[in-house]
């Protein structure tokens, strides 16, 4: 899923007490919102905002899937809820145990995957496969844990098994039941297709790894031909019987590999190499019978062939200069311009992109849109349209707030035409002032067809779009004068996409020969075909003065722009318009193998055929707010440890509540914690409570005493997160207040620590935060952050004039720059903490020089310089164990000086310098990778030096 928020950023700031704020913040919506129910035999379809129509279907869609969705596997999904997520312009979905529910986001994509299928019908196929998957778990090793861990239990049980099969066998699901699945789009694989056909065919463990400098397929692409190999050759159940042999005792390495050769006599490793051989085969031959390629113009770049690199959705500025979007490995997505014999330029760099290939250019501006998350609520995302003047540099936002999923200018630049689909599902074409944002004219719509990427005819009155209905898809061309439309080609199953106007034509793109190639409609419907491109040629935009097309090419080095001349007496006359698609690799097997392989393809091509409507009624979320689903072994909603307990967490986020036993293998003493966390306010309460057992010694004239006691810890306060990212920077600000209070019992020993709570002086102590973080987008290869800051401000009391007092207040903040190359990143940091403590010490509030135990100053100074650089980017192997993909190091200087006024005036300080050397790689060919090293340090003011393990970080 697609995440907009701020990534563990505000997290790392908010440092303080550890005994606040240990569950997460999670993504919520309005509390205004009044939520419904629509209950069937098998699922519970939560949603709001007017989506009654939109969630009868989905309901009904739903319950006609419930058998043959999960036939294959064995496997009929008990009941599980649904929520549809409609305050949000993300296309997605998900399904997860944890706790175990799905979420439909109901805004439709705009690009070539959506193929041919409604959005929602699409997704009810591939997120309720899922819901198979996990349930296939409920047997072996499985149904056993189940009754001890509850729902958590099945991601203990598939622990082992590889998110390429969980996706890829989804695709195949949704390939088999639906009549335009992503295995039957060729841009799905294109990526895998370039490097097979460039003879870049990598090893397994690279395929499933990754790769910093290469481009390769994620999980649903290598899932999906996997898969579906097996599925080809040894029947369409092959793999509800590998997963019953792994789940009959899956802890153990490869496990999954083990139980694939169990029941195939295949390992995962010749699985895949025979995968790669057969579809290999069949694409070279597929490219033979292909027509010879048309020769095209490439535009210079500035891109290396040694890191995947991409330059995509041409769009022309004059005749001689393109403005593309420049992505990859290397740097993070921004605007460049090309031209034929100049040097590529940076134009722009912008925010989170909604649907990159509606970059449109008109009028001497360019327009895209971008999400734009609301402050606190999460699932509250926007569609907004940036306007780009490329004279002035000008940039202007248009509908703030909305949901305009794709956008074009009108040749004279003053209007614009855009796609929305509302909160209820309802689908437009909207005309606007560019200017001022205005909405001019929203076009009828009773069919209520969705409609993708629509361009200006040239004429200025004319607007063209992809409208696609529950028949297929088709060309119209729009009148907004007279509200009418025109259908230049048959409906049909066929995937249709980037069309582009131009003269008495509309060019387009069509998967309709197995490649991915630019065809021509005239207004008659006498269709052409403009390219031949080995592995496909998108988004077609024709120059100003009509002479020249552009388009971008792929490769396995990364897509780049070319161009070839438009004349239209070489374009190749079709027969007739395409109706149907040539058959792609595994379709034909998988859908016969599928029970309802024949008559779901036809169900959802009907929209009446999810016509039953079941009841409805009011969904308090309060009501619902405690829902348990793990319990026994459990891991913290933090993720940093596991302990003895239970989660509860309701569907729709708003409340939290974990209790668990703990253990200290230090001090070798049990506490028990119960934390609560509801979010469904603008302010987030939290309420932490603790009791637990201490088991130390102090060194007593001369003596060693030791002693147990017990003590309550009690936490409660409000914090308010804050995403303010709305540019290239995640920008986020926090403010938090929190109210601890600590008692101990049996308290013996004659002394204590300043940072304990004694028997008879309880801690009473007030903290507020307030931290704020912007930071630059962060390409693949970076390795720290190259531009920005951090600043975290902590204050800490005890105002209320019992028990213990002191006082501490702090401030911390962090400069990031960029280093000396492309990769480097500098991090100066500068802090200063004041406190009171002649009868307790709080926790530190800003970072001690490393290589140093921690010592409580009244007054302390510290300022650090980091320098962090990458070594290599490798594809090192280590068999099946190991697979290192980078080396980097940081080299860095601590500079502190303490005082403290307790008792005779003393002061301390430290001069430190250090190098921390690490490596990303990944073990058990688990696609996650792990960061972890070791710190040498040299303490200057003592001359010794400290060699230090860094933790495990996990790249999630």
């Amino acid at each position: 899923m697609r995440r907009l928020l701020l990534p563990g950023l505000l997290g790392l700031l908010i440092g303080g007490s550890a005994h606040a704020q240990s569950l997460p913040v999670l993504s919520q919506n309005p509390p205004a919102l009044r939520w419904q129910e629509v209950r069937t035999p098998h699922f519970r379809v939560l949603y709001t905002g007017g989506l009654d129509s939109a969630a009868q279907r989905t309901a009904a869609r739903l319950e006609q899937l419930h058998q043959p969705n999960g036939a294959t596997l064995g496997v009929s999904p008990r009941p599980i809820s649904v929520v549809m997520q409609n305050q949000t312009t993300v296309s997605n979905g998900f399904v997860t145990f944890l706790p175990r529910h799905a979420e439909f986001f109901t805004t439709p994509q705009q690009g070539f995957g959506l193929g041919t299928v409604d959005w929602l019908d699409g997704l009810a196929v591939h997120e309720l496969r899922h819901v198979g998957q996990f349930d296939k778990a409920r047997q072996g090793v499985g149904r056993v844990l189940r009754p001890l861990l509850g729902d958590g239990a099945l991601g203990v049980a598939a622990v082992g098994v590889p998110q390429w099969f969980f996706e890829g066998d989804a695709v195949g699901t949704e390939t088999a039941l639906t009549r335009s699945g992503r295995g039957r789009i060729p841009s799905f694989g294109v990526g895998l297709r370039a490097n097979l056909l460039a003879g870049r065919r990598y090893s397994y463990q690279k395929a499933v790894s990754g790769s910093l400098r290469d481009q390769v397929p994620d999980w649903y692409v290598l899932g999906y031909f996997m898969t579906s190999y097996l599925k080809a050759h040894h029947g369409p159940d092959i793999w509800a019987k590998v997963l019953d042999r792994y789940y009959q005792f899956p802890f153990y390495p490869f496990s999954f590999s083990h139980g694939i050769r169990r029941t195939t006599g295949l390992t995962a490793e010749q699985l895949y190499g025979r995968t790669m051989t057969e579809i290999d085969s069949t694409w070279r031959a597929q490219q033979a019978a292909q027509p010879p390629a048309t020769p095209v113009r490439e535009l210079r770049t500035s891109a290396s062939e040694r890191v995947f690199t991409q330059y995509q959705y041409p769009q022309y500025v004059t005749d001689s200069t393109v403005l593309a979007l420049k992505t990859g490995l290397d740097q993070i997505p921004q605007l460049v311009l090309l031209s034929r014999h100049g040097a590529e330029r940076k134009i722009f760099v912008p925010g989170q992109l909604n649907i990159p290939e509606m970059l449109s250019v008109n009028g001497g501006k360019a327009v895209w849109p971008e999400f734009q998350q609301h402050a606190r609520w999460g699932q509250r995302i926007a569609s907004e349209l940036k306007v780009l003047d490329l004279k002035t540099g000008r940039l202007t936002r248009i509908g703030r707030g909305a949901r305009y999923a794709a956008a074009a200018l009108s040749p004279d630049g003053r209007r614009l035409v855009a796609v929305r689909t509302d909160e209820a599902y309802h689908h437009a074409l909207v005309m606007l002032d560019a200017e001022t944002g205005a909405e001019i004219q929203t076009l009828p719509n009773p069919a209520n067809d969705f409609y993708q990427q629509p361009r200006w005819h040239p004429d200025g009155r004319r607007v063209v779009a992809v409208a696609l209905s529950a028949a297929g898809k088709t060309i119209a061309v729009f009148d907004p004068a007279t509200g009418t439309a025109k259908v230049l080609l048959p409906v049909a199953n066929v995937n249709l996409a980037n069309p582009q106007p131009w003269g008495d034509y509309v060019l387009y793109n069509s998967s309709q020969s197995g490649v991915d190639n630019i065809y021509a409609v005239d207004l008659t419907g006498r269709t052409f075909r403009l390219t031949s491109r080995p592995l496909g040629a998108y988004h077609a935009a024709v120059a100003p003065d009509g002479r020249r097309l552009a388009f971008y090419d792929f490769r396995a080095t990364g897509a780049r722009i070319v161009e070839m001349p438009l004349d239209p007496a070489a374009w190749v006359p079709l027969a007739t318009a395409a109706k149907t698609e040539a058959p792609a690799i595994y379709v034909a097997q998988l859908a016969a193998g599928e029970p309802g392989g024949q008559a779901v393809p036809r169900l959802l091509a009907r929209p009446d055929s999810a016509r039953p409507r079941y009841g409805v009624r009011r969904y308090s979320p309060l009501r619902h707010a405690f829902n348990l689903f793990s319990y026994g072994v459990v891991q913290s909603p933090a993720g940093n440890a596991v302990r003895l307990g239970l989660r509860s967490q309701d569907l729709l986020n708003t409340t939290q509540v974990f209790a668990g036993v703990g253990y200290d293998q230090v001090e070798r003493t049990f506490s028990a914690t119960g934390a609560l966390s509801y979010q469904g306010r603008f302010p987030v309460l939290d309420v932490d409570v603790t009791y637990g057992g201490r088991d130390a010694a102090v060194l007593f004239q001369g003596r060693t005493i030791r002693d147990q006691w017990q003590y309550t810890r009690l936490t409660a306060g409000l914090r308010l997160p804050l995403n303010l990212t709305h540019s290239k920077y995640f920008q986020g600000l926090s403010v938090g207040a929190y109210f601890l209070h600590e008692r101990v019992y049996d308290y013996n020993l004659p002394v204590r620590k300043l940072s304990e709570t004694g028997p008879n002086t309880p801690l009473n102590a007030l903290q507020t935060t307030v931290s704020y973080a912007t930071q630059l987008r962060r390409s693949a290869r970076d390795v720290a952050p190259r531009g920005g800051g951090t600043l975290l401000g902590t204050g800490r009391t005890t105002p209320f004039g019992t028990g213990l007092r002191a006082r501490q207040w702090a401030a911390q903040g962090s400069v990031f720059l960029p280093g000396l190359r492309r990769h480097d990143a500098i991090r100066l940091r500068a802090g200063y903490q004041w406190q009171d403590q002649l009868q307790y010490q709080f926790a530190p509030a800003v970072s001690f020089p490393r290589g140093e135990g921690y010592t409580s100053f009244d007054r302390l100074a510290a300022v650090s310089f980091d320098y962090s650089l990458p070594l290599a980017f490798t594809h090192w192997e280590l068999g099946r164990l190991l697979y290192v993909q980078r080396l980097r190091a940081t080299v860095f200087g601590d500079v502190a000086r303490g005082n403290d006024f307790r008792g005779r005036a003393a002061q301390l300080r430290y001069r430190n310098v250090g190098l921390d050397a690490l490596v990303l790689f990944n073990v058990l060919r688990l696609r996650t990778p792990i960061e972890a090293g070791v710190r040498v340090v040299y303490r200057a003011e003592v001359g010794t030096w400290v060699v230090e393990p860094l933790a495990f970080d996990i790249r999630l």
